[in-house]
């Protein structure tokens, strides 16, 4: 999950108000995990979740892992089960790595088809919500089996990670989509959905894409339920919501007046 500049200041801001061989998915966690660093690696059992780290001091594993269980019963309180392992790597070089990323910038957190990977640097900047926020976020994309190889659309495979990771961390809608909101009381409204373009690194308008699937996301769930949102993995608008995507545009656009404007 990339975290732009306004996001990431809702986030940070919050801070002042209060492996190999691993596969994540719905069966028990093994016994005995191995991380990709053999014999310098360090392991943190959470109650139902592992971090594996590298020159990372205990006490971080340790609330990590804390995080994890939050976060995994976010996740299975509106996807299922998903197990929940986090590689806490000492450099973010590490982490692009062990993620097969080429770019980082802006990140504090990567989703493979197995686990979580967090960048030492991006983790840090954010605050205590935003770092569950985002742990949430990203453990949602492992539970989903991250984009499903593009089978999803990027609205929605963004969009329900920060649902479920916005869900119960008490940032208010305005506050948490603060650049968007300024442009829809500006009277500029979004015309579409976004698509993989608007969420590429670096483009103008990141953060806003964000929002926007976010509260495409938000206003599914409102409207016709979070069990509905959920059906969308594996269907399409028409069949699930009874709408056609021109409505469900439409429809969005309202909400984002009236949640916004």
């Amino acid at each position: 999950m990339s975290v732009p500049r306004g996001r990431r200041a809702v986030l940070t801001g919050m801070l002042a108000l209060m492996g190999a061989g691993l596969i994540a998915g719905a069966g028990p966690l093994p016994r005995q995990p191995r991380g990709p660093w053999p014999g310098a690696a360090t392991v943190v059992r959470g109650e139902h979740s592992i971090v594996i780290g590298h020159r990372v001091p205990p006490a971080n594993l340790r609330d990590l892992a804390s995080r994890a269980d939050r976060a995994r019963r976010a996740v299975g309180r509106i996807w299922g089960p998903v197990r929940a392992v986090i590689l806490f790597p000492a450099t973010d070089a590490e982490a692009a790595a062990l993620a097969g990323a080429g770019s980082t910038g802006g990140l504090a957190a990567m989703a493979t088809a197995d686990r979580v990977v967090v960048l030492p640097s991006g983790y840090a900047r954010l605050s205590e919500t935003g770092r569950d926020v985002v742990i949430a976020h990203e453990l949602t994309h492992v539970a989903t089996g991250a984009t499903r190889g593009g089978r999803v659309p990027m609205w929605l495979s963004e969009g329900f990670a920060d649902y479920v990771g916005y869900r119960d961390s008490g940032i208010g809608v305005r506050e948490a989509a603060a650049e968007l909101a300024r442009e829809v009381r500006a009277g500029v409204v979004p015309t579409r959905l976004p698509g993989p373009a608007d969420f590429a690194p670096g483009v103008p308008r990141l953060a806003q894409a964000y929002e926007e699937a976010w509260l495409a996301c938000r206003y599914i769930a409102e409207r016709f339920g979070e069990k509905a949102l959920v059906r969308l993995y594996g269907s399409d608008v028409g069949s699930t919501l009874g709408l056609s995507q021109a409505e469900l545009v439409a429809a969005w656009r309202d909400h984002l007046r009236r949640e916004l404007g």
